[in-house]
C-alpha cells in the first residue's frame, strides 16, 4: 500500500518539478568485494579475527519458534514444525550454525548477505542458501523496494522478481546502513579500509625487515666506475650471500674502495609495533570488538576480560543479532504462510546470563510489582492478554 501511495506522490503533477524527477541514488562503493575480501579479510588477521568472532557468536544462539494469536505472543513453544527442519538444516551441505555463520560474515564483509529459498514443485520451501554478495545485482525502481534480484554466475543468470506492494520475494536480503545508497549497504571494512592498509602495510614492512636480516637496507659504495657486467655480478653476489632470513647475521666482507652506508631508518625510529597496534584498535572499533578480545593485551578499556565479552555481546553481538533474526522471521513467516514467531532465545547466551540473573532477582523483589507485571518485564507476555 506504501508502495502504491510513494509512487502517487512523487507522479501527481500538482508537486514541484524536483518530486517529479526523483530517482533513487544508487551510489557505488568504491572498494570491490574482491577489494573488501582480499584486502580485509583474507589478508588482515585483526579483521578476521574480528568478524569471525562476530559470526559465531551469532550462529552460537539457539531459535524458538512461538505460536501467536493475532499480534500477540502466547507462551507455547512450538518444539516440531517445518521452519525449524529448514532452520537446522538449511540445506544438504550446511548445518544452521555454518549457514548462518556464512550469512553473518557476507554482511560484515561486504554490507550485504542475500538468502535464498528453494521450492519443490507444490512450491513449498525445502531450502536455504546463502548467495555471494557480487554475484547479486539489484534491480532498481522509482519505489522504496526493488524490481527484483539478478543472480548471475559465469554466463548463467536468473531473475528473482519482488511483489511491488508486499515486497515479497524469494530473496531476502539484510543489509546494514549505508548513507549515500538506497539499495547497498555498507561493510565496516570499508569504513576502517585506511587503517586495514596501513596495518597490511606494517606487517608487510616487518616481513620484508626480518628477511633482510633484521638491518636497515643501505648503499655499496665504490669510488671507481664499474662496467655493467661487474655491477650486475656483484648485485648478483650480494643478493645470493645475504639477503633473506637464512643469511640474517652473516658478515659482509668488504675488499678495496668498498664502502658500506645505511640509509635506512632503525626500527625504534620507525616505531612499527606502537603503529601496529594503533591500526589494530581503530579497526576493532570499526567492528565494535573490544581491543582485549582480538589479543590486544595493552588495552585500559575493559578492567577485565570477562566485562569485555559481556560488552562486546551487549553492544555488538546483540543489535546486530536483533536485525539479523527480526528480517529472517518476517521472511519465514512469508515464504511460510504462517503467523508462527521465529525468535532468538536469549537465555542461551552464557555471556549475559549472571547479568540477567542479576536483572530477574531485581525484578522478583520489587514487591511494588504484580506477578503480571514481572512476566513482561523478564520479556514474558501477560497472562491477562490470553
Amino acid at each position: 500500500m506504501f508502495n502504491k501511495i510513494f509512487k502517487n506522490y512523487f507522479s501527481n503533477n500538482e508537486y514541484s518539478s524536483d518530486l517529479i524527477s526523483y530517482k533513487p541514488v544508487n551510489t557505488k562503493s568504491s572498494f570491490s568485494y574482491s577489494d573488501l575480501s582480499n584486502s580485509g579479510y583474507k589478508k588482515n588477521v585483526i579483521v578476521f579475527r574480528c568478524i569471525n568472532l562476530i559470526a559465531r557468536a551469532i550462529s552460537s544462539v539457539d531459535w524458538l519458534l512461538k505460536s501467536l494469536k493475532g499480534d500477540k505472543e502466547v507462551d507455547e513453544i512450538i518444539y516440531k514444525h517445518e521452519i525449524l527442519d529448514i532452520i537446522s538444516k538449511p540445506n544438504a551441505l550446511q548445518s544452521k550454525n555454518t549457514f548462518i555463520e556464512e550469512a553473518v560474515s557476507y554482511l560484515l564483509i561486504n554490507g550485504n548477505c542475500y538468502i535464498v529459498v528453494v521450492k519443490d514443485f507444490n512450491n513449498n520451501p525445502k531450502e536455504l542458501y546463502n548467495l555471494r554478495p557480487d554475484r547479486v545485482k539489484i534491480i532498481p525502481c522509482n519505489s522504496t523496494v526493488p524490481k527484483g534480484y539478478e543472480y548471475n554466475v559465469g554466463k548463467d543468470s536468473r531473475f528473482f522478481p519482488v511483489d511491488n506492494d508486499s515486497g515479497n520475494s524469494d530473496i531476502l536480503h539484510i543489509k546494514l546502513f549505508n548513507p549515500i545508497d538506497d539499495w547497498y549497504g555498507m561493510s565496516p571494512i570499508e569504513v576502517s579500509m585506511s587503517s586495514i592498509q596501513q596495518h597490511n602495510a606494517i606487517a608487510s614492512q616487518n616481513t620484508a625487515f626480518l628477511q633482510n636480516g633484521g638491518r636497515p637496507s643501505g648503499a655499496l659504495m665504490y669510488k671507481h666506475s664499474l662496467d655493467s657486467n661487474k655491477r650486475n655480478e656483484l648485485k648478483h653476489d650480494l643478493k645470493s650471500l645475504y639477503e633473506g632470513g637464512r643469511n640474517a647475521g652473516k658478515i659482509l666482507l668488504l675488499e678495496g674502495d668498498f664502502q658500506w652506508k645505511e640509509m635506512g631508518l632503525s626500527p625504534k625510529d620507525l616505531d612499527f609495533i606502537a603503529g601496529k597496534e594503533l591500526s589494530a584498535k581503530e579497526i576493532a572499533l570499526a567492528f565494535g570488538v573490544p581491543p582485549i578480545l582480538i589479543g590486544i593485551m595493552n588495552s585500559a578499556t575493559f578492567s577485565n576480560y570477562k566485562e569485555a565479552r559481556y560488552n562486546f555481546w551487549e553492544e555488538t553481538v546483540i543489535p546486530l543479532l536483533n536485525i539479523f533474526t527480526d528480517s529472517l522471521a518476517n521472511w519465514i513467516k512469508q515464504i511460510f504462510n504462517t503467523n508462527l514467531k521465529l525468535e532468538y532465545d536469549i537465555d542461551s547466551i552464557p555471556a549475559l546470563s549472571e547479568h540477567r540473573e542479576s536483572e530477574w532477582k531485581k525484578i522478583n523483589d520489587a514487591s511494588f510489582l504484580t506477578n503480571d507485571e514481572k512476566r513482561v518485564a523478564v520479556g514474558y507476555s501477560s497472562l491477562q492478554n490470553k
